[in-house]
């Protein structure tokens, strides 16, 4: 290895510790200061040209040394990297602005207190084109050596620790700076470290390699799994790509890992409230369901495959980040609803060891162990595993609750060779719980207790699940990479359960009888898919390009057999008698089964016209074919009907985005998505056109504070046409016609990020207007279904960084929903809501316990699925203890 840079550091900051209260002479130190600065940066950038290849930086790594600490900047062009030192207060930056991190999961590092006197080390992505390395010393600045070696670029750090009393520094005795070589310089015209020097003070930078070049290090981290904060550089969902978010022309919003665990997220929907636009939708079966910018979302994404959102089930345990795309979105995923999707980004293999055990108790019988360990399986350290186990046993507020869960999820990465990796990832989840199917949408339910349940104790709910992700990348270059995944996601559900039989109308006319029946179901979804996606960069003149090109080929199959018996008592709410016999016979009951078989070929350009100016160009030709098989009576034996259907259509994107500054946006863009109307039918049978919906989106977004914290506020209006209306001509009968439209506007405001060292925040508001602008059947101006037009939420968590308190924290957080309209068309209003959350923890270097206390002022509140109300829970606490390694 050879010795690249020496900043003597140290010098000038013991001169600025000594002169501290002499004005004149600080600031005479600052002038040197700087003139170090702009040495190494010639150095680093000869001519002061600006870099025109970005390098990526693949690993992070600490080691520990016999002298502190040091950093590894994987790469195989270390020495290609130009870096540009300054401090702020005890923190060293270094700003590297030409590369880009890429790591495995989240492309943002932090690590809190590796060594003794260093409180944190964070290396981020500054901006599209840059990296931060920032190293903060509990005392005073620490001293710095950069090194070229085989594994990239070393940055060696000695800390000035409290205990250890340093020398004083008088500056009339602080030796001249040698002249900083620049990168041309030969190892042999470098100043040795081995020749006279001038006696040094010994908080001095060290003139020997760092230890770790002799002595075997000892490995303090795990990449990609070090608590990041809250902020999140990039996400793939919305173009495939690490795209900085800021350089996206469409709203998306990233919830990180660290949110989940500071919230305790019980349930991963609950994460979402964090989300501007998006207002949950929950039963008690645990499906995932949204609505986001007034419509409903009708599917999930998954590692960017496509989830049924009905047998959707996902554990929060096996969850790196969760990714939102506001707008359409079938650009890239093909038919969707077009408020957005919901990318659930799973947790992926880690290059080094790493081992976390949690275990959580709280309200209502709640118990919860998990793990989480992975690293290297051979000495060669090109496979890589991990293993996340999880179980889950609790009651519930409401009555006859109960709820049991399995997770385990296995994942290998193999590393073919430098260019190739392959990665295999398995989930099973199995879900036993009761069943619930919450109140009816009528204003009587709001005077019930919030346990009230109008099923019976046998109710119960069964899943089944389990996903298969394989994965293989490979680069041709550094510049062009092809990717090919294939998914496959096996669910089986069984429910059964007595409910009203009537919802819109659940009440005899005494007020209080019910009449009921009883239901016996058997979901199943089958996903499969294969993409192949190629990207590209490269330049015509002047002009960058980033492409994409991509071929998806999908299936998606559903089906229920539906058995339905109305002969069962009936429920009195003013004096219930429960215990009713599950019937073993059935009066009604009918079976359907869809089949879905998808085509997409999809491209995308990004082109960079100047630096500051970026132009999003894409688009997606879909072919589907529908098939439905559906038998109206399989109680005698009826023949199944089937309905076929074939869809093409092109699905545009444009987008644009400007800089005027580097951490600041402002975006325009224009897209369109498509949904089939996949039961309705006109008359004669003939399928309805596909709906369509077109979205104008402008904003801003920006970086603050260094880059710690972003925002993005948005307006947009969203127009869905061919909406499924009644057919005027034909009253009475199941005929349908295209002709509805529906239209969502509305402004949005998200906030993410550290506000100062240890301050987190994740803030949202929400204002949307969502309603029925033409219909047959539904009155015009109707509000959408749990839709409000203004919510917002505020969750923040502060901990405490030096004395004795150190590693105590707190959080806090308010999630406000406006009143929601519960059926179409409007005939009862959800109340709106203020929910109050907080939380109190204490960190040390490996190991955490916390108190999380939800609904905090025991409010009641009301979610929907659309439909049905589901009751809040009522004052809740969450304890935890978590070890990592």
């Amino acid at each position: 290895m050879k010795l690249r840079q020496i900043l003597q550091i140290s010098l000038l900051t013991s001169s600025i510790c000594v002169l501290g209260g002499n004005p004149t002479l600080g600031e005479q130190v600052k002038d040197t200061q700087h003139t170090s600065t702009s040495l190494l940066a010639q150095s680093s950038t000869p001519d002061s040209a600006k870099p025109t290849e970005i390098i990526e930086v693949t690993a992070i790594k600490v080691n520990s040394t016999d002298k502190g600490v040091e950093i590894i900047l994987e790469t195989t062009k270390g020495d290609q990297l130009q870096v540009l030192n300054s401090q702020s207060g005890n923190s060293y930056i270094a700003d590297i602005p030409n590369a880009q991190l890429r790591l495995p999961n989240n492309n943002t590092f932090r690590q809190e207190k590796p060594v003794a006197g260093i409180t944190e080390v964070s290396v981020t992505n500054k901006d599209a084109n840059s990296i931060q390395v920032r190293v903060t010393g509990e005392v005073s600045l620490p001293t710095v050596e950069l090194f070229d070696g085989d594994e990239g670029l070393i940055l060696s750090f000695v800390p000035v620790v409290a205990s250890t009393p340093q020398p004083e520094q008088p500056i009339t005795e602080t030796p001249p700076q040698p002249e900083q070589p620049t990168s041309e310089t030969s190892p042999q015209e470098q100043p040795s470290a081995t020749s006279p020097q001038p006696e040094q003070p010994t908080s001095a930078t060290p003139s020997e390699e760092p230890t770790s070049q002799t002595d075997e290090p000892i490995e303090l981290v795990v990449t990609g799994e070090q608590d990041s904060g809250y902020k999140v550089p990039d996400a793939s969902t919305a173009t495939k790509t690490d795209t900085p978010l800021i350089e996206i022309p469409q709203a998306i919003q990233v919830i990180p890992r660290q949110v989940i665990e500071d919230q305790k997220v019980q349930r991963v929907a609950d994460v979402l409230r964090n989300v501007s636009g998006v207002t949950v939708k929950t039963d008690y079966a645990g499906t995932d369901t949204y609505t986001i910018r007034g419509f409903d979302t009708n599917a999930n994404l998954r590692n960017g495959f496509r989830q049924d959102s009905f047998t959707g089930f996902t554990d929060t345990a096996t969850i790196d980040r969760v990714e939102v795309l506001k707008g359409p979105a079938s650009v890239l995923y093909g038919q969707l609803e077009p408020g957005g999707i919901v990318n659930y980004i799973t947790k992926q293999p880690l290059n080094q060891p790493y081992y976390s055990a949690t275990f959580s108790v709280g309200s209502y019988d709640y118990y919860r162990p998990e793990i989480d360990i992975s690293g290297p399986l051979n000495q060669e350290n090109n496979i890589f595993y991990r293993l996340i186990a999880a179980y889950e046993n609790s009651g519930g507020f409401r009555d006859f609750a109960y709820k049991e869960l399995y997770t385990f999820a296995p994942s290998l990465s193999i590393k073919l060779s430098d260019r190739t990796n392959v990665d295999l990832q398995y989930e099973y989840v199995n879900l036993n719980q009761s069943y619930d199917r919450g109140l009816p949408p009528v204003s009587r339910s709001f005077d019930l207790p919030i346990s009230f349940n109008f099923g019976e104790p046998s109710d119960r709910y069964e899943l089944f699940a389990n996903r298969i992700n394989f994965a293989l990348d490979h680069r041709f270059t550094d510049n062009w990479r092809f990717r090919s995944a294939v998914s496959v996601q096996i669910v089986d559900t069984a429910r059964s359960n007595f409910q009203p039989l009537d919802f819109e109308n659940p009440f005899a006319e005494d007020g209080r009888t019910v009449a009921r029946r009883y239901n016996q179901v058997g979901d199943y979804s089958r996903e499969y898919s294969w993409q192949n996606d190629l990207t590209g960069k490269f330049k015509t003149g002047p002009i960058g390009h980033e492409v994409l090109l991509g071929f998806e080929l999908g299936r998606s199959v559903f089906g229920y057999p539906f058995r339905i018996s109305y002969n069962v008592p009936t429920l009195d709410i003013e004096n219930p008698i429960y215990g009713a016999a599950v019937p073993t016979t059935f009066d009604e009951g009918f079976e359907d089964e869809s089949n879905s078989y998808r085509v997409g070929v999809y491209f995308q350009d990004q082109v960079a016209l100047l630096p500051n100016l970026k132009v999003l160009l894409g688009g997606r030709f879909d072919f589907v074919n529908f098939r439905d098989e559906f038998n109206p009576d399989i109680i005698n034996g009826a023949e199944t009907e089937i309905t076929r259907r074939y869809y093409e259509r092109f699905s545009p994107r444009i987008g644009l985005v400007y800089q005027p500054i580097p951490n600041l946006s402002l975006y325009g863009s224009y897209s369109r998505a498509f949904r089939p109307n996949e039961f309705a039918v006109s008359e004669g049978g003939v399928p309805l056109e596909p709906e369509s919906s077109t979205q104008y989106e402008v904003g801003v977004k920006g970086e603050f504070l260094d880059g710690k914290l972003t925002a993005t506020f948005s307006a947009y209006e969203i127009t869905k046409n061919n909406v499924a209306t009644s057919d005027l001509n034909n009253l009475g009968s199941p005929f349908s016609i295209a002709a509805g439209e529906v239209k969502s506007r509305g402004l949005e405001l998200d906030i993410t990020g550290e506000i100062l060292p240890g301050w987190n925040v994740i803030a949202s508001y929400s204002h949307n207007d969502a309603y029925v602008t033409q219909d047959n059947n539904l009155p015009v101006g109707d509000r959408l279904v749990n839709a409000p037009r203004n919510s917002a939420s505020l969750w923040t968590t502060y901990e405490i960084q030096t004395g004795n308190l150190r590693g105590l924290g707190f959080g806090g957080g308010v999630f406000f929903v406006g009143d929601r309209e519960a059926t179409l068309p409007n005939t009862i209003t959800i109340p709106s809501f203020v929910r109050t959350d907080a939380a109190i923890f204490y960190k040390r270097d490996n190991y955490q316990i916390g108190l999380n206390f939800k609904n905090l002022f025991d409010i009641r509140y009301y979610d929907s699925t659309g439909f049905l109300l589901s009751p809040g829970a009522p004052f809740t606490v969450v304890g935890s203890v978590s070890v990592k390694l």
